[in-house]
């Protein structure tokens, strides 16, 4: 009874704590990750203010998308990074629902983001001679903006109905504070929480994914009335680096929220949290940049060397 009317001030991250060795070289990699995220995204915002080709509607969602995954990966990695070296990784009850809350929106606004992106494409594609007056700069910000507040609105929900009793189970056996390996350590009732990432889920993933579906249907029925070779490549150079990053990322996150959850985390559940909160800020812009001519030519106009066309 004493444990149970403890009040918890701070959690125990176990992550790999039990296997020292790992975790050295889990530092090594997550620095390694880290820093590549920092620098592709932060390049390709920078080469998308700076170079007037890119100044396109495909640009400036991915410049939010490159924005977004700066701030997904800093909500977190610093803290993984610092407890690789702790043997009791800790951290306060406010910075783990800080760190959680801030985490979740900027993953529920990567969902919507990359619905916002496939519906672009769609439009190049499909309308490409009404493509400009479609996809106006007023309707780019609008759906950019859109994005970010229905996340917010989804967030603040998931704050109202946070469980407010932890009483002495502390030990969150994850890397970071993860929604749902935070609601596993809550001693009151979560089924209202339960009941809220099921419909969550529903909004954030099902819908933008089949959304996302439907769309690339409909651009594959346009790409096969496609009769020229250079359509057909441009048309897939476009639309193969968001599938890529669709696929991962829609992929990590469904197989992490779509299935019954236990109330002891497993191995499992830190590793797919790892690949779409780690590993996919890191390979959006490598997949984007390797796969475009564009933004190949606009990194090589700002260090100001011409290009042999």
């Amino acid at each position: 009874m004493g444990e149970n009317n403890t009040k918890v001030t701070e959690f125990i991250l176990l992550g790999l704590s039990h296997y020292p060795r790992a975790q050295a070289v889990m530092f090594g990699v997550f620095l390694g990750v880290y820093l590549i995220t920092l620098l592709g995204n932060g390049l390709m915002v920078v080469l998308i203010i700076f170079s007037p080709l890119l100044h396109t509607p495909m640009y400036f969602f991915l410049s939010n998308l490159s924005i977004l995954d700066m701030l997904y990966t800093t909500s977190s990695v610093p803290q993984m990074l610092v407890n690789c070296f702790s043997r009791r990784p800790t951290i306060s009850f406010v910075g783990c629902v800080a760190q959680m809350y801030v985490s979740l929106f900027l993953g529920i606004a990567e969902c919507f983001l990359l619905a916002v992106m496939a519906y672009d494409r769609f439009a190049a594609i499909c309308s490409p001679l009404h493509y400009t007056l479609i996809m106006s700069k007023r309707l780019c910000i609008q759906l950019a903006a859109a994005s970010w507040a229905f996340a917010l609105l989804m967030t603040l929900i998931a704050v109202v109905l946070q469980p407010t009793h932890f009483c002495g189970r502390n030990v969150i056996n994850h890397f970071t504070c993860e929604l749902q390996a935070f609601l596993k350590v809550a001693c009151s009732d979560t089924s209202l929480n339960d009941i809220l990432i099921v419909a969550n889920s529903f909004f954030v993933l099902i819908i933008p994914f089949c959304f996302i579906l439907v769309t690339y249907g409909r651009i594959s029925l346009a790409v096969i009335r496609i009769r020229s070779a250079k359509g057909w490549s441009k048309a897939f150079s476009t639309c193969g680096s968001h599938l890529i990053v669709v696929t991962v990322f829609y992929g990590s996150a469904m197989s992490m929220y779509l299935h019954p959850q236990g109330k002891i985390s497993s191995e499992r559940d830190k590793i797919i949290s790892t690949l779409y909160g780690v590993v996919t800020p890191m390979l959006n812009p490598l997949i984007y940049s390797l796969r475009n001519k564009d933004v190949k030519g606009a990194f090589w106009r700002l260090l100001g060397r011409k290009i042999n066309e």
